[in-house]
């Protein structure tokens, strides 16, 4: 079961995600392919990390198998030319494509953040992250190396998109998995701690 996190900082970062993610649903855009990148990371990245990290307990539909796939699924699948093409022509399709990113990264910031099965430790957290990081690095490196336009914007903004894609996704994952790295680092610190007190002698009673 999924909760509000306790304290002033959960409730302030469930508050500025939710704010997030509507703003950049309502935003209106300039017609730059760099603009629409940049709400799509705010819809599905950004948005709802900051509502998952106001958040305790565990999301029964946030298993680690299952999100990361999804998440991916979305990312690549909508920025598809005829899916993507198809979005701007279409309101009700856009709305669609933007309740994808979001209930899709909501569901893998559930599965790495929120409570989930007793195997995804923080060691196992790790590659997963890295998976994580290579969705967008991959996409990225297409936008910003293709002499090809895969949409009605110019090659110049498909770069452009690419690099606002790219510097996100780095500085969100290493943010991670610093965050992830000092985690694993305390946890093996309190391991040896308990073994160490589990080593010593106990005084007899007299």
């Amino acid at each position: 079961m999924v909760h509000v996190r306790s304290g002033y900082p959960g409730r302030v970062s469930l508050v500025l995600g939710i704010l997030t993610v509507l703003g950049a649903d309502v935003a209106p855009l300039s017609g730059r392919f760099s603009t629409h990148m940049l709400q799509h990371l705010l819809l599905g990245d950004l948005g709802p990390l900051l509502i998952v990290l106001g958040l305790s307990g565990r999301l029964r539909l946030a298993h680690p198998a299952a999100a990361l796939p999804l998440w991916a699924a979305a990312l690549l699948g909508w920025h598809l030319s005829p899916a993507y093409d198809a979005a701007l022509r279409h309101t009700a399709l856009h709305q669609l494509e933007h309740l994808c990113f979001f209930a899709a990264g909501v569901l893998l910031w559930s599965a790495l953040l929120l409570d989930g099965p007793s195997w995804f430790t923080s060691v196992w957290k790790l590659p997963y992250v890295l998976a994580m990081w290579l969705v967008p690095l991959a996409l990225s490196q297409v936008f910003l190396w293709s002499g090809h336009p895969y949409y009605r914007y110019p090659v110049s903004d498909q770069r452009d998109g690419g690099g606002v894609m790219l510097i996100e996704g780095s500085f969100v994952m290493l943010g991670v998995i610093v965050w992830l790295l000092l985690r694993i680092l305390r946890e093996s610190e309190a391991r040896q701690q308990a073994l160490e007190l589990a080593q010593v002698p106990k005084t007899p009673t007299t």
